[in-house]
This record gives structure tokens, C-alpha cells and sequence, in this order.
């Protein structure tokens, strides 16, 4: 028993250290990640994909307070894609159910740590019940001034663009809009992540080494952080790599 307490106040040790070795003033303001390798996961221990998803619930909890206390301002989670309703009917519709599980069991910690919980994507396309979940999260939590937790569900970045696109050509074809106004800037106000800033890192699990139709304009200039462990697998101290791997690189957006 004693070892046992040792290992674990090891441990504590270990990760406190880890934080303090990343340098507080060169933080990510922004961080996404591709959540990839949940039923691989699960294969690999002999279990159904729909294990793999309810144990990758856990890591969300586990690194958004990770990123809350090393001060990171956005953390966007690539939760659901809009071509992921091409999955098996039981693994969408479990799938489905676990926002709704998520945020009645971790709602109100988020709410007393000031978390703003946000969605992206596209909600007419949802079950009523993830809808809902959603909802009320967002309508608990939009005071809050601390972390904004960002969950991309059934989004997809080509259709982001498109409708953009759409959206700026109906205001021109009404005269609202010339063509020579159509600047970045515009063009981002039709995005939706129009109120968040671009993000700074992106992190993708599971050893795959693409973006997935994920925020293709806003990662622009990203750095771009790949690991091999599964999501389920993916810990406090792979984050921290990953922030520290982001530290060490010079970002030049174009320049010298």
C-alpha cells in the first residue's frame, strides 16, 4: 500500500513537473484536436467500437482540465464530422448520445471552473435529444469568461465554405456586397468561427496524418502536432508534449 501511494505521489510529481518546464508566456491561445483512433482502440483490447467512443469521453474530461490550467483560451474537440454519418447506424446513434451523457455528468464542474461551453456545426441535422444537451449547455454556461470548450459536431469544413461562399454571393447578386470588398476579413465573418481566433496548434491522434475536412482555412498557419497513441490512450503528459513541441518552434506566418 505504501508503494502503491508512492507511485502515485510520483506521478503527481511527474506531471507537475512537466507543466512547469512549459514556458507560461508561450501557451497556445488556441488548441484543436482531431480526436482519431477510438475503435482502434477498443480492437485492440478486445472490445466493440462503441467502447472506444465511451472511453475516449474520459480523455475529453482529463485534457480540458489539462488545457484549463496551463491557460490555453480555446480548445476545440473535432467530435462529429458531417461525413461520419456514413458509419454504421449503431455507431452513429450511440455516438449521438454522447454529448448528451458527457455534459449531465460534467456540466456543472465546467460551469464552477468558468468554461464556456460552445458548438460548431451544423444543429439541424441532430437528434433532438443531442440538440438539447447542447442547448442547455451552451444557455449555462455563455457568462462564463474562462476557457471556451469548443465541440465541432456534424461539422465539415468544405460545407463551412461553401455556404461562405453562398452567403457572399447572395450579398453581391442583391447589390449589398461589390466584388472588390470581398477581403480575409469578410470572408471570415462568414465562418463559424467568426467570434474565435485561428488556432494556434493542432494536435491529431492515432497516427493518421491529415486534417479530415477540419477548419482547412483557419489552420492556415497552425503548427501541426501528430502522435501515434489512440485517444482513449492520450494523456495529460502527451498534451504537455505537445504544447512543448509547439514551443519549440518559430512561427513565421510567411516571413523571415
Amino acid at each position: 500500500m505504501k508503494r502503491q501511494l508512492k507511485n502515485l505521489f510520483a506521478s503527481k510529481q511527474q506531471k507537475e513537473s512537466a507543466a512547469a518546464e512549459l514556458s507560461s508566456d508561450k501557451i497556445p491561445q488556441h488548441v484543436a484536436i482531431i480526436m482519431d483512433g477510438n475503435g482502434r482502440w477498443a480492437k485492440s483490447h478486445g472490445l466493440p467500437r462503441i467502447a472506444g467512443h465511451h472511453s475516449g469521453m474520459k480523455t475529453i474530461k482529463r485534457i480540458t482540465k489539462a488545457a484549463d490550467r496551463l491557460g490555453v483560451k480555446v480548445l476545440t474537440l473535432y467530435a462529429f464530422s458531417t461525413e461520419n454519418w456514413k458509419r454504421p447506424k449503431e455507431e452513429v446513434e450511440f455516438l449521438m448520445k454522447l454529448p448528451q451523457e458527457f455534459l449531465s455528468i460534467e456540466l456543472e464542474e465546467l460551469h464552477e471552473n468558468n468554461v464556456q461551453v460552445r458548438m460548431m456545426g451544423y444543429k439541424e441535422d441532430l437528434p433532438e435529444h443531442t440538440l438539447r444537451a447542447v442547448e442547455a449547455a451552451e444557455e449555462r454556461t455563455k457568462h462564463n469568461t474562462g476557457m471556451v470548450l469548443n465541440f465541432a459536431l456534424n461539422y465539415g469544413s468544405r460545407k463551412e465554405m461553401l455556404n461562405a461562399f453562398k452567403e457572399m454571393a447572395a450579398a453581391v447578386q442583391t447589390g449589398e456586397l461589390q466584388p472588390d470588398q470581398i477581403t480575409e476579413e469578410l470572408y471570415e465573418q462568414h465562418l463559424l468561427t467568426r467570434t474565435l481566433p485561428d488556432p494556434d496548434l493542432l494536435i491529431r491522434t492515432s497516427g493518421e496524418l491529415r486534417i479530415s475536412n477540419f477548419m482547412m482555412w483557419q489552420l492556415a498557419y497552425s503548427e501541426l502536432w501528430f502522435t501515434d497513441v489512440f485517444w482513449p490512450a492520450f494523456t495529460e503528459e502527451h498534451f504537455h508534449e505537445a504544447i512543448r513541441g509547439y514551443q519549440q518552434r518559430a512561427r513565421r506566418f510567411g516571413g523571415l
